[in-house]
């Protein structure tokens, strides 16, 4: 857990090691990973057929280098109570980026944020219990960010994760 806060905190003051080359072996514990982030050290080690102490080392390693950012459970958002998923676009002031990124990290609901080029700056995941408290976020919280010009919201009707399932 300490090693996880270490390498987020890290990647984000840009103290990161240049990125190695992965060999077959860690893109094998990689997948194993995605797949079941609760694997066993021994499972990973007999499953790439290295010893426990390397399947360790490994592991470390990819977590020190920021290769792997945590681990985490995958939820399905409606029955965990948030039944509106909804991607919000946002136009920001230039050169606002990282404040307007710290905003949104505090955003009840906010899921992914990433910076992009195009017609809008910023494009916003949401997961919200209902319509209401969706309304709430775009009309009271977002457009409340000074540096926030314009939203656009986009409901979700349906989605599907695509990562490795178990």
């Amino acid at each position: 857990m300490a090693s996880e806060q270490m390498a987020e905190s890290q990647e984000d003051s840009g103290l990161l090691p240049p990125p190695r080359p992965l060999d077959a072996i860690d893109q094998d514990i990689l997948r194993m990973l995605q797949a079941d982030g609760r694997a066993s050290i021994r499972s990973v080690a007999e499953r790439v057929h290295v010893s426990r102490a390397n399947a360790y080392a490994r592991i470390n390693r990819l977590v020190e280098d920021g290769v792997i950012r945590g681990f985490g459970a995958r939820v399905n958002h409606e029955r965990a109570g948030q039944g509106t998923s909804a991607y919000i676009t946002l136009k920001i002031v230039q050169n606002s980026w990282r404040t307007v990124r710290e905003e949104l990290r505090q955003l009840p609901g906010a899921s992914h944020i990433a910076l992009v080029g195009g017609d809008f700056d910023v494009l916003l995941l949401v997961h919200v219990s209902d319509n209401r408290a969706l309304r709430e976020l775009v009309l009271t919280r977002l457009q409340a960010i000074p540096q926030v010009l314009s939203t656009r919201t986009l409901l979700v009707f349906e989605e599907e994760d695509l990562e490795p399932q178990s």
